[in-house]
């Protein structure tokens, strides 16, 4: 049974952590106006800002921040700061029981895919994919901000609508379906294939995003979830934004993607402003979602109570 935490209210307080890649302080003092402006009381991790070559510090210091996070009875919601690499060096060593004592909301995307799969596996927590509190203006502007706080502030169903936006990979294969939306980035995804976190996909529905990544080796990720039989039992598939994914050969990331999910025989709504594109909006992972890629929409029920 998903376990869904308190919606945020005014005066909550929220830890800023980076479990993954190393921050920008700039970038995260816009997010904590922003979380201010909300009512909110955002408090910096102390190793937040630490920076271990491309990691945000020691594995032991980043476990630690989210550790404290989880334990900390005045803190409400544990805000990522960004992404990058590193989160799934230290999702074993998370305190999966004070997770399950007090559930709280986590937010994130990115390689927080990881962080987000482990504590679904370890507590069945619904988390919220969406933008860092490491925040950028010109990529998430206003639309992306009031998503965010939406979903975080807000126990109204998200309703995510296709877009023709050129971030976003536009494959569609008609058909409504329903079931709990897993997933986020298509490379932790496919990296946690063999190990605890990858969950069953049995009647769910897939959600696949990514950014940086040539046509072949989005052909390879999903080819090794279809060989693996993890898509097998999909009941549909939402798929965000391809950022930046191209590469000189005559084959888009749009053709790679209707070519390994088009015939799944199941529903697939691409063209989802979700991901690491321009207007990133946010959806909570872990709760029950109905793809319609017949009328373009994907709604998502609340990941927080």
């Amino acid at each position: 049974m998903t376990v869904l935490a308190p919606a945020l209210r005014p005066g909550d307080t929220v830890m800023l952590v980076s479990p993954s890649g190393p921050t920008r302080p700039d970038r995260v003092a816009r997010g904590i106006e922003l979380l201010t402006g909300w009512g909110l009381r955002p408090v910096l991790a102390p190793h937040a800002y630490a920076r271990h070559g491309y990691l945000a510090g020691a594995d032991e210091l980043r476990a630690a921040d989210l550790n404290a996070a989880f334990a900390d009875p005045d803190v409400r919601g544990v805000l990522c700061t960004r992404g990058g690499y590193g989160a799934q060096r230290v999702v074993d060593a998370i305190d999966m029981a004070a997770v399950r004592r007090d559930p709280k909301v986590v937010t994130g995307f990115s390689d927080i895919t990881a962080l987000q799969l482990a504590l679904w596996r370890g507590a069945r927590l619904a988390t919220v994919h969406g933008p860092g509190v490491a925040w950028l203006d010109s990529r998430t502007p206003p639309v992306s901000a009031q998503s965010l706080r939406s979903a975080l502030m807000t126990t109204e169903p998200v309703v995510v609508k296709r877009s023709e936006g050129e971030q976003t990979a536009p494959v569609l294969v008609p058909g409504t379906a329903t079931g709990v939306l897993l997933g986020g980035n298509l490379s932790l995804v496919a990296s946690s294939v063999g190990t605890p976190d990858m969950p069953d996909l049995t009647g769910a529905i897939l959600l696949v995003e990514d950014v940086q990544e040539a046509p072949y080796r989005v052909d390879r990720m999903l080819t090794h979830l279809r060989r693996a039989g993890v898509l097998a039992g999909l009941a549909g598939v939402a798929v965000g934004q391809f950022t930046d994914c191209a590469d000189d050969w005559a084959v888009g990331v749009s053709e790679v993607l209707a070519d390994r999910l088009g015939d799944l025989g199941v529903p697939v709504l691409g063209g989802l402003p979700i991901g690491h594109g321009a207007g990133q909006l946010t959806v909570p992972v872990g709760t029950l979602a109905t793809v319609d890629a017949t009328a373009g929409i994907l709604t998502v029920s609340p990941g927080v109570t």
